[in-house]
């Protein structure tokens, strides 16, 4: 079909959004039109968010000694990859690595533990390792420690943490060919959970599991339906000793092909080209920030990344400019 830019950053901006036919077209445009779709999503991601840019950085507080089963994870019981294994850090090393994300240039500070969910005292420590840090400094705090209740999305909130993230990483007809101990109504209960404690959704996938665009759609589609704040936009990096270690779905022009048609469909929602931008965005990375406003720097949680200064470069050679942490959208409040 043919695509008609304007009326689509029109109906994108008014909220009225983009048909699942349209989304189709832009997963399936031939490669030389791709700049027309990547133009198309910076103005609706200038409407929101300017030529800022948000840097995020991730701490693995801890790792490895999962009993999920997922397919794409290096942390989980299927996994032979070698990573460094060890139990939730003390209060001290998280609060080193929020004064490393600072120096970084980061905005928001991302603790993610492996694991099925949090214990109590899992969410207690980070209540007090959150307080320690909004204390001292200016950093947004995301929480990611799996299956949440509404009681402790609420202790969490109290706390300081502003952001939980838990993904719905695929659509829900695919999800039991990437993992088997536990469902996407799990993960989309958990959702539920944080929305009703009024903290801020972080949740979006990981593309290039083997999943059909029909797959893709319906993740897009269910993150906009959800009303996701902030939506992470992972590209699968295969690992070695995981079951996809083999998997290579992906091209860059399909990576942004993929951010045009979330940020199509979620104009005001933080989208964040996140984990794999570098190994499958390639020297096109700086492309995926006309449709991206957010990016992870210093690396994931088993895999390197770009590392802060040359992403800054990027950034600014770009035309954008690194959001501040004096700079502040506030998030309409929940519940």
């Amino acid at each position: 079909m043919n695509l008609h830019w304007a009326d689509i950053v029109k109906r994108s901006l008014s909220g009225e959004g983009i048909s699942r036919e349209e989304g189709r077209a832009i997963l399936n445009l031939p490669d030389d039109e791709v700049m027309g779709a990547l133009q198309a999503a910076f103005e609706v991601r200038k409407a929101r968010f300017g030529k800022r840019v948000k840097v995020c950085v991730l701490q693995n507080a801890r790792s490895g000694l999962c009993p999920e089963d997922c397919h794409y994870c290096s942390q989980s019981s299927l996994s032979t990859a070698e990573i460094d294994k060890y139990p939730l850090m003390d209060k001290e090393l998280l609060l080193d690595g929020a004064r490393r994300a600072v120096a970084a240039g980061a905005k928001r500070y991302c603790m993610v533990t492996s694991g099925r969910g949090p214990s109590d005292d899992d969410i207690e420590h980070f209540c007090e390792v959150t307080r320690a840090i909004k204390a001292e400094l200016p950093l947004e705090i995301c929480v990611c420690a799996g299956l949440l209740t509404e009681a402790q999305a609420r202790k969490l909130k109290s706390s300081g943490v502003g952001w939980v993230n838990h993904n719905l990483n695929t659509s829900e007809r695919f999800y039991p060919e990437i993992c088997s101990t536990h469902t996407y109504q799990d993960r989309l209960e958990t959702i539920k959970n944080v929305q009703r404690a009024g903290l801020m959704t972080c949740s979006g996938g990981i593309v290039g599991m083997g999943e059909t665009d029909e797959d893709i759609l319906d993740l897009a589609f269910a993150c906009r339906e959800a009303g996701m704040d902030s939506i992470p936009v992972n590209f699968l990096h295969p690992i070695k000793g995981t079951p996809m270690e083999a998997f290579d779905f992906l091209t860059p022009m399909k990576c942004l092909k993929v951010l045009c048609l979330f940020r199509f469909l979620n104009p005001t929602s933080e989208i964040r080209a996140a984990g794999g931008r570098e190994v499958n965005l390639r020297s096109l990375q700086p492309l995926a920030l006309y449709a991206a406003n957010s990016i992870f720097v210093e690396g994931y949680l088993t895999t390197p990344g770009q590392q802060a200064q040359e992403a800054r470069k990027m950034i600014e050679d770009m035309g954008f400019e690194v959001e501040s942490s004096e700079v502040q959208t506030l998030p309409v409040e929940r519940g």
